[in-house]
């Protein structure tokens, strides 16, 4: 079962958008704050009420992001 569900956060044209690696859940943000918070709001509405052993989920699981930073840009 699993402890952490997974995000990965990228740079859309206006916004970061953050899609679950581990559950259908998509949100974004103007901000990387704004979309962290937008992700503990979605997965918590997506989780609600639901049996977390038909998702292979232990209760109260972490939650890890990954940030994709795109091109690096030298000087």
């Amino acid at each position: 079962m699993k402890k952490i569900i997974n995000f990965r956060i990228f740079r859309g044209e206006r916004y970061y958008v953050a899609e679950c690696l581990d559950l259908p859940i998509v949100t974004q943000g103007l901000t990387l704050d704004e979309t962290v918070e937008n992700i503990r709001e979605a997965l918590n509405l997506h989780i609600e009420g639901e049996d977390l052993e038909a998702y292979d989920i232990l209760p109260n699981p972490a939650i890890s992001v990954n940030i994709d930073l795109g091109e690096f840009e030298y000087a």
